[in-house]
């Protein structure tokens, strides 16, 4: 165990030296500029697939899983064959594994030092009953909120914030009581407020959480607790999170163009540990087109409509089908 709990301090290390030599320009506010538009475009996903051993991986090796994972667009399942960031490279052509500190890296999540989320039983067998509810066509209420044109899907709108197949461009805008987080992906917008330090009562919980933050020095951390239940399985990823979950975002400009976004789920009720991720945002020409969301209008209808006709045709097996 001592090797990869190694590798980890070395990577917060060398995240931290990088980002301590580095001091961002000034907005008009006088806080570090993390103002305009980002792109979080990437082959590396949330949890390291089981193709690869370690955290971080040679250049040649990251050079040919590049190469082959186009070729796998067609298999968008997730897991460790196809893999949804396959997807990734069909919309934005040369989409890469992500460099920090110069490495390659095959997750976001660098605590656990093994890539995975730290699921407890409990929890695990919480995220399999939450994603099979929502799959039923009982009635609309019980899809997915990006199915019914709520919040963007992939866990895209956070917190935390995760790579999406496509749609991946953010806009900050920062003003002296709050900083807005305006996503491409359905068109959310977080409000972060920077003029107060507590909390919404508990029986406000808005469909990305409620989001406070303050400045330490160089980086913007963001506190986010009141959760929806109803964004708490993150579908279609492997992330879930529940209502009870307390998470810290940081954003930290590390150089010209490029943004280094940590953060740290605490949520014992679903995990075994307090799990942390870094991800890397890269500036972005833009621009930020209308995200039209149609699942909502089109295929919820047709998928509630086709239930009801498999249950009008069990009543009636004689009905031609």
């Amino acid at each position: 165990m001592r090797t990869p709990v190694l590798l980890l301090a070395l990577l917060l290390a060398a995240s931290s030296a990088q980002a301590a030599g580095y001091r961002a320009p000034r907005n008009a506010l006088g806080h570090p500029d993390l103002g305009g538009l980002w792109t979080s475009t990437s082959l590396t996903e949330l949890e390291r697939p089981a193709r690869f051993k370690t955290l971080t991986v040679p250049d040649a090796e990251a050079a040919a899983y590049e190469q082959h994972r186009p070729g796998e667009f067609s298999n968008t399942d997730i897991d460790d064959v196809g893999g949804r960031q396959s997807e990734a490279n069909f919309w934005d052509l040369g989409a890469r594994l992500a460099r920090i500190d110069g490495k390659a890296r095959t997750s976001w999540i660098v605590e656990p030092a093994d890539g995975k989320l730290p699921y407890t039983k409990e929890g695990a067998a919480e995220r399999a009953r939450h994603a099979q509810a929502v799959s039923s066509p009982a009635n609309p209420e019980s899809r997915t909120p990006s199915e019914r044109c709520l919040v963007a899907g992939w866990a895209a709108a956070g917190p935390p914030m995760l790579n999406s197949p496509y749609a991946n461009e953010y806009q900050i805008v920062e003003t002296p009581g709050a900083v807005a987080i305006h996503m491409e992906s359905v068109h959310d917008v977080r409000i972060v407020r920077l003029d107060e330090r507590r909390h919404a009562p508990p029986n406000i919980r808005p469909w990305m959480g409620d989001s406070i933050g303050w400045w330490e020095g160089e980086t913007l951390v963001v506190e986010t607790t009141n959760f929806n239940p109803g964004d708490a399985p993150k579908l279609p990823t492997t992330l879930y999170i529940s209502t009870e979950a307390k998470v810290t975002e940081r954003f930290t400009r590390i150089g010209p163009g490029r943004l280094l976004y940590e953060f740290a789920v605490d949520d014992p009720k679903t995990f075994s540990q307090v799990w942390r991720a870094q991800m890397l945002f890269e500036a972005s020409k833009g621009p930020i087109y209308e995200y039209a969301c149609h699942e909502g209008n089109y295929s919820l209808p047709g998928i509630l409509a086709g239930a009801r006709r498999e249950e009008a045709l069990a009543r009636s097996p004689s009905t031609p089908r």
